[in-house]
């Protein structure tokens, strides 16, 4: 699988806008020395607050893992999807389909080790979600509901609080999501 160096990305997005690390890191809620580090590859931000940064950045979180393209099908072979792997826990974040700003569906992998979990996302205006556990046992963190989740199980929600998706199998779990991009 080819690995993702997410840090250029955040500085190619952050300099095309004109912004400042400190502009940044005020927009997110993040230290400068955090954005500076995801930057230069010392840290991998968790999923949660790479979907923070890519915000502030006015991107979808797909822009981390492709450059705009111009066909309507797209093909994309599982030796060679782009993957990001987080530096504080046993999680890792597939692209499923090459998307640009102008797609419609955001479909990710998230592949969680035992007791990994996904970090909280913040909750986004609009952008239905769907997911399908593929594998093993998850919890899905909807503010103060927690709803299980086996192999086979969907759920389709619109975040509205923070949410937060954790392993609690013995064995990796994988849940596929697709975000519906655009607003209502």
């Amino acid at each position: 699988m080819d690995s993702v160096k997410v840090g250029e990305r955040i500085r190619q997005l952050r300099l095309g806008l004109g912004m400042s690390v400190r502009a940044l890191a005020a927009k997110t809620g993040f230290s400068p020395s955090l954005i500076s580090q995801a930057e230069n590859g010392q840290v991998t931000p968790s999923i949660g607050s790479l979907e923070r940064i890519a915000m502030a950045l006015g991107v979808n979180l797909s822009k981390f893992f492709a450059e705009p393209e111009t066909s309507t099908v797209h093909l994309v072979r599982a030796s060679v999807r782009p993957k990001l792997a987080s530096t504080w826990s046993p999680v890792s974040i597939e692209a499923l389909a090459p998307l640009d700003e102008a797609g419609k569906l955001e479909p990710v992998m998230l592949t969680m080790a035992p007791g990994g979990r996904s970090g909280k996302f913040p909750a986004a205006p609009g952008g239905e979600k769907f997911a399908l556990v593929v594998e093993g046992e998850a919890t899905l963190t909807l503010g103060d509901e927690v709803h299980v989740l086996r192999k086979a199980d969907a759920i389709t929600f619109i975040p509205t609080t923070s949410y937060e998706w954790t392993n609690i199998s013995s064995g990796p779990t994988q849940v596929v999501i697709v975000t519906d991009l655009m607003l209502p």
